[in-house]
């Protein structure tokens, strides 16, 4: 170090006593307080602080005013949440927004990270070791970041993931809509995204693949923040410019064989899969995976989406909506039928990755997982109002379906008979049959349907766990409702059992869409096997209550989320003390993972608020009532 006084220099002072260890100038990067106080049995002391200017002529002096300040600015947050929490929930409900939205805040973070210091080292320091060059974000040295970011968890996860970051920003949203359109053009921006188009998945290794979710938050948060007619048009154009490139680095890195099915590596779900999916496959064979495919699905809708948003104003995006669209219905296609069946199972009904070695028959890999429910959330329903106001699209639409009649069958049309209402388009990867298979199997008590919301994979694979033997290798995947029993990805995550919010979140959305569509047509027995009939808006409802219980207390007080920690029943300073953990163990509910108000549960927040509009405006997702589809579905 070119300086005594280092980063250790508090403790050393401390607890070692080395006065010398701090630096006798007031300057430096960084300042502590000393303060010692004998506090007698059950007694208590109080600090009051405060920073200021060296030089401040506000009409304060010290610490004058204290109490009254402090009331003020309290004061002032309640009346400011007053406005964002619905009104008409619980208390319970309340806190569990209030401390939602603080837990997003409390994990903003100063990110300061410049790659190419980072490789060259620090200057006047010892020079880093040569291999550097060739190890991890070697190739980013475009990459600079100098900014506040909102992170996974301060403590156990002290740097930004993309597509983390995506659905912190939907809470975001409600409390800072500025922030929220902010940190998602700040990672489309040049000094972050690679000059390819990928953007950076998380420190320890930029070039890692997660989900392309950032298209579909930058959607959502343009209708969160803004009301209907007053939406920030420039903020999505000059998204959707960048998320082009995002998307033509997806088509050409990982649809290797131009089959529009995808593969992608591990995509976030670090485990859930029998091997490694970031690393070589087993008899270097290559993976066709559901999860990769789905995605760039939903990412299509999306753009399309943000296109005809754009095209209404600006008809030069009617030519690149027509090119989403064309993409959509050629990735459904190939999902659902290429090699005959495509992805799709029919001896399990069900959406399976598969494993190709040596360009032999593909080998269906049979882990019934959240893999093979994220088909179900590539959907989306176009208004035929928005397609006849757009005559270009229309054009382009009526000649490729004419000219491609195959393809007709991913389209289906509801209309009125007699009625002026022109109807509604549904875009998905499911036919109807095969999506109430696949709902019939998520819905099941003995699949993945938890007290507390959709399990990550099957409790099947509880007493029949997969197995997969290659060349002498076994390998295992076993319903794992709890915390990890495998190394795989550090091992402090779990993808074989818990429940996770984002995932959970985007399958409530999907049912919400599929009712928009179908209405009160389309009913599916929920759970599995009960005799009851429910609607997909009301199972979305439903899904919905049973995250929100994971944080609601029963009548002794206990809160499923705290599992048995006594003392967050038992010591009343700590019962109204919530923690947003990283995932859920599936059977008890107890919070697991990364524990300090971990950003993407903060959902729960607009579960809460979308429950309540659910259940008091219900017509706002009608389907067309007593429609009828124009075309067979499929």
């Amino acid at each position: 170090n070119i300086t005594p006084h280092v980063k250790d220099a508090f403790h050393n002072l401390i607890i070692k006593g080395q006065k010398e260890a701090v630096s006798p100038n007031p300057k430096g990067t960084k300042t502590a307080a000393h303060l010692q106080f004998m506090v007698p049995a059950g007694g208590s002391v109080v600090i009051r602080c405060r920073l200021h200017a060296i030089k401040e002529d506000n009409g304060i002096t010290g610490l004058d005013r204290f109490e009254e300040t402090l009331a003020a600015r309290a004061g002032e947050s309640d009346e400011f949440y007053d406005q964002v929490i619905p009104s008409g929930i619980s208390a319970d409900e309340r806190m569990v927004c209030r401390q939602g939205y603080a837990g997003l805040l409390w994990t903003k973070q100063y990110f300061h990270y410049v790659v190419e210091d980072w490789l060259k080292g620090d200057s006047g320091m010892v020079k880093p070791p040569s291999n550097r060059y060739e190890g991890r974000n070697n190739d980013w040295p475009h990459f600079f970041a100098r900014d506040i970011l909102s992170m996974p968890d301060k403590w156990e996860y002290p740097w930004f993931a993309a597509w983390d970051t995506a659905f912190h920003m939907l809470p975001f949203a409600a409390i800072d809509p500025d922030f929220a359109k902010h940190q998602l053009l700040l990672l489309l921006r040049e000094w972050y995204m690679h000059p390819n188009g990928q953007l950076p998945a998380y420190e320890w290794n930029f070039s890692d693949v997660n989900p392309p979710v950032h298209a579909w938050a930058v959607w959502r948060v343009y209708k969160i923040a803004d009301k209907k007619g007053e939406r920030d048009i420039l903020f999505l154009e000059r998204a959707f410019q960048k998320l082009l490139l995002n998307f033509t680095w997806w088509v050409n890195r990982k649809d290797v064989e131009g089959r529009h099915v995808f593969a992608g590596g591990f995509l976030g779900l670090d485990n859930i899969g029998v091997f490694d999916r970031s690393s070589s496959l087993p008899g270097g064979g290559r993976l066709h995976q559901a999860d990769g495919t789905a995605w760039m699905a939903s990412f299509c809708l999306t753009m399309l989406a943000m296109a005809l948003e754009l095209a209404l104003q600006k008809p030069a995006y009617e030519d690149i909506a027509s090119k989403f669209f064309e993409h959509f219905v050629s990735i459904t296609d190939a999902m659902n039928s290429l090699g005959g069946t495509g992805l799709w199972d029919e001896q399990d009904s069900f959406y399976y990755d598969q494993l190709i070695i040596d360009h032999e028959d593909p080998i269906p890999l049979r882990i019934r997982s959240l893999v093979g429910l994220l088909p179900l959330c590539a959907v989306t329903v176009l208004k035929q109002k928005t397609i006849d106001s757009l005559p270009g699209f229309r054009k382009r639409m009526d000649w490729f379906l004419t000219n491609r009649p195959e393809l007709l069958k991913y389209i289906t049309v509801r209309r009125v008979p007699g009625s002026k209402n022109p109807g509604r388009c549904l875009l998905a990867i499911p036919s109807q049959e095969r999506l109430r298979k696949c709902l019939e199997r998520m819905l099941s008590k003995d699949d993945f349907l938890s007290t507390f919301g959709i399990r990550s994979l099957s409790k099947a694979h509880w007493k029949k766990p997969f197995v997969f033997e290659h060349a002498g290798q076994r390998h295992e995947v076993a319903y794992t409702p709890g915390e990890a029993t495998t190394d795989m990805f550090g091992g402090n995550s779990n993808w074989r059992g818990p429940i996770w919010f984002p995932i959970n979140f985007l399958i409530i959305e999907a049912l919400e869409r599929y009712y928009y569509f179908y209405g009160d047509t389309f009913r599916i027995e929920h759970p599995t096997g009960s005799g009851n009939m429910k609607t997909l808006l009301e199972v979305a409802i439903d899904l919905c209550d049973r995250l929100i219980s994971l944080f609601m207390p029963d009548h002794n007080g206990y809160r499923p989320c705290f599992g048995d920690a006594e003392r967050y029943t038992d010591v009343p300073h700590w019962q109204n003390l919530l923690l947003f953990h990283e995932y859920f163990h599936a059977e008890t509910g107890e919070g697991l993972g990364a524990s300090h108000q971990t950003g993407w549960t903060a959902l729960v927040v607009r579960l809460v608020r979308e429950r309540r509009e659910k259940l008091l405006h219900p017509q706002s997702m009608c389907s067309i009532q007593g429609a009828q589809e124009v075309n067979p579905v499929r």
